[in-house]
């Protein structure tokens, strides 16, 4: 018995530790974003009923049964989460319930194009970054303009000068779902011309 009570605490820290998170904080609901809610803490009939997966409206609304639409756009999944569980408790649908809103991973990406070895889209996760998302696209070509990658975010163009990520990379910038990494050909030729 005293054998197996190190390997017990041994899983137990295990499975903490490699439990799936159900949504990243830097994981902001979109509209078109498809979440699946999944609903606990209620009567066992009653679950199927209100759990499943769903796509957020172009008003940023999900469709929660009993209680109607509720806006979940512009906030994490913790935040949606806490919305549907308290309109559910205050409007005495529910005593105790507990929400999980799941983003579906299929539905984020980050476009890479331009001069790297394998432009198109790479999944997006939490921590990633210009560079990570580069090196998701096989990394930079030869002819690349380093000094010159466009972000571009809800419309918005930012040039960046990635080398300074690689001699400091603190500075390297998050991306988030949704943006464009654009990534121009060198106006010079390839140092193995010079």
């Amino acid at each position: 018995m005293k054998r197996l009570l190190p390997l017990l605490a041994l899983v137990l820290l295990a499975m903490a530790l490699f439990t799936p998170q159900t949504c990243h904080a830097q994981a902001v609901l979109r509209v078109g974003d498809t979440v699946e809610v999944r609903v606990g803490g209620v009567p066992t009939e009653e679950i199927t009923a209100c759990s499943g997966v769903q796509v957020i409206d172009d008003a940023g609304n999900l469709n929660i049964p009993y209680i109607g639409k509720i806006k979940v756009v512009g906030s994490d999944c913790a935040q949606a989460q806490q919305s549907i569980e308290s309109k559910l408790v205050s409007e005495k649908i529910y005593t105790n319930p507990t929400i999980t809103v799941t983003v579906q991973a299929v539905t984020r990406f980050v476009n890479v194009s331009g001069e790297v070895k394998a432009p198109g889209r790479v999944q997006y996760t939490a921590d990633m970054t210009v560079m990570s998302a580069i090196a998701a696209a096989s990394g930079f070509s030869d002819f690349a303009d380093q000094k010159h990658v466009k972000l571009v975010r809800a419309g918005k163009v930012q040039v960046l000068n990635t080398t300074k990520f690689t001699r400091d990379p603190a500075q390297d910038i998050k991306v988030l779902p949704g943006d464009q990494l654009v990534v121009p050909q060198s106006s010079g030729f390839p140092s193995i011309f010079n």
